[in-house]
């Protein structure tokens, strides 16, 4: 199964923040611009391409800015064949790859596979996601669980137990790079899922990946890859 946590061009970002750091709001913001976006405007667009998402918990200076020129925002990704999702109740957005069955549209968003492991975490951390709005609480997981989730994944013979903590533990801090766990302050083993990961993957997807486990009857073994794509983010806050 397929399913696109697409990751932001770094090399375009990059350029937006060093032509816009260290100057005003103000028309031709450095030498040579021939740009019409305001600053903080293009500052919205860096953090849309260097992902996973902006977050208006994270990122709250840059929220409002969004949503005041939400339609400029959405018009330049369009010209980058980028779309523009927002979730306005979550206050969440990011960027997803524009597709046609007609045009042969060239790809900005690069895809990186997940292990098993990867895929079955963000598969439980989803499911909790759900949980949790039906209760009306914060989604939050501890290692130990999420630890706990993925042991099914061990081969009953496997006895490199080592070998498979530190297979847990690499899935947990790649959950973290890409923005889909946030460490609890004043804790080392507790952990807030992001709501990003609502918009990233639709129920439909995560019902059938699910089901796609539960058919294979067998638990592969825990090196093997899902064909799932994932991004690298970056991490930081107001860009």
């Amino acid at each position: 199964m397929n399913l696109p946590i697409e990751r932001g061009a770094e090399l375009v970002a990059a350029e937006f923040v060093e032509g816009t750091a260290n100057t005003s709001a103000t028309a031709g913001v450095f030498l040579g611009d021939t740009g019409a976006l305001r600053l903080d405007t293009r500052r919205v667009i860096v953090q849309l391409l260097l992902g996973p998402a902006l977050d208006a918990q994270r990122q709250s200076k840059l929220w409002p800015v969004l949503v005041r020129d939400e339609a400029a925002v959405r018009s330049r990704l369009h010209e980058l064949f980028l779309d523009l999702v927002i979730d306005r109740d979550q206050e969440v957005a990011f960027t997803r790859q524009v597709s046609s069955a007609e045009l042969d549209l060239p790809v900005l968003l690069r895809r990186t596979p997940l292990t098993l492991l990867d895929s079955a975490l963000l598969l439980f951390l989803r499911q909790r996601l759900t949980e949790s709005d039906t209760q009306l609480e914060r989604a939050v997981v501890s290692t130990q669980e999420m630890a706990e989730h993925l042991s099914m994944f061990q081969r009953e013979a496997a006895t490199d137990h080592v070998r498979f903590s530190k297979q847990v533990q690499h899935a947990v801090d790649n959950a973290v790079k890409y923005s889909l766990l946030r460490k609890l302050r004043n804790t080392e083993e507790r952990f807030e899922v992001a709501p990003t990961l609502k918009l990233l993957f639709s129920a439909e997807e995560i019902l059938a990946l699910g089901k796609s486990y539960r058919v294979q009857g067998a638990v592969p073994p825990a090196e093997d890859a899902d064909d799932v794509g994932v991004s690298d983010s970056v991490e930081g806050g107001d860009a």
